[in-house]
């Protein structure tokens, strides 16, 4: 059984609301053998209904964030959304699931927001994770599950820490340290 944690800001958690996450949300467990602790947070930021939702399988995080002006709208966004990205990279993510190129631990979550007002260029946000040793078609895989422009990892064979990122021509670009 999936387990859920279920987060609320500036909005309180019904009972109602709790069955309607889980049961519409629960819906994407069907397309993995097994799902980490799906991770929900709801909020409420003046008439934005907002949903972000997490999912770790296999080794790879689902990440979908709806926004609409109802609550139970936006989780129904945040479900399809995260449906077509399953759909998207069902061939990629069988792929790898099946060689077994995927781990089967998930990044760490993300850490606290910080500020410090008497920084130059303040840090306003602030996240640690474990980079994992993964090859370049993969990180741009999880990066596009993430919905995120760019990608931190451990390239497989060298060991050295990568970024993958999104081009504003819809390429990709690889940016690779040189430790001499």
């Amino acid at each position: 059984m999936t387990t859920f944690t279920v987060r609320g800001k500036n909005v309180e958690i019904t009972p109602a609301l709790r069955d309607y996450v889980e049961k519409r949300i629960g819906k994407i467990t069907r397309y993995f053998d097994s799902v980490g602790e799906i991770s929900v947070l709801l909020s409420v930021i003046k008439d934005r209904h907002m949903v972000e939702v997490t999912v770790p399988v296999q080794g790879v995080l689902l990440r979908g964030e709806e926004a609409s002006h109802d609550m139970y709208a936006s989780i129904d966004l945040v479900i399809e959304k995260l449906e077509r990205q399953i759909h998207k990279h069902k061939t990629k993510m069988q792929r790898r699931f099946r060689d077994g190129t995927l781990l089967d631990e998930a990044f760490a979550s993300p850490a606290v927001a910080e500020h410090d007002e008497d920084e130059e260029y303040p840090v306003v946000k602030r996240k640690k994770f474990v980079v994992k040793p993964m090859d370049v078609q993969e990180a741009i895989m999880q990066m596009n599950l993430l919905n995120h422009d760019f990608f931190v990892f451990r390239d497989a064979d060298t060991e050295e820490v990568n970024v993958v990122y999104r081009r504003a021509d819809g390429k990709y670009g690889l940016i690779e340290s040189d430790n001499r």
